[in-house]
């Protein structure tokens, strides 16, 4: 499955973004998604997840200031990001989990928060 991310940019810290991650094919299976960002000279860490029945998992740095969700009509995974902080600032990664070792992963879209 391919994976086109969108939705980054700059924002003030503060700020809001949503970022989408829509697949080339159904979703509705893929066992679990997820987003992920890399920072410079940092490796790439969890953001949030999301499995095949909703259930969510959250990096304790971003917990209760970002949501994930999934809209399987639309082959989509949101991450909607609020009370965005410079330490936010990071290249955001859409990946799809199918098993051990399988995975996919979309482009990468930048966020760039501003202090």
């Amino acid at each position: 499955v391919q994976l086109q991310a969108s939705g980054g940019g700059l924002v003030q810290a503060g700020g809001a973004r949503r970022l989408s991650c829509t697949g080339s094919r159904s979703i509705f299976s893929i066992n679990e998604m997820g987003w992920y960002r890399q920072a410079p000279g940092k490796q790439r860490e969890l953001v949030a997840s999301i499995t095949s029945r909703s259930s969510t998992n959250y990096a304790d740095s971003v917990r209760g200031r970002f949501t994930i969700s999934r809209d399987n009509a639309k082959n989509t995974v949101y991450l909607q990001m609020n009370s965005l902080k410079p330490e936010d600032t990071a290249v955001y990664y859409c990946n799809a989990h199918i098993a051990d070792g399988w995975d996919y992963w979309g482009q990468g879209t930048q966020v760039t928060v501003s202090s």
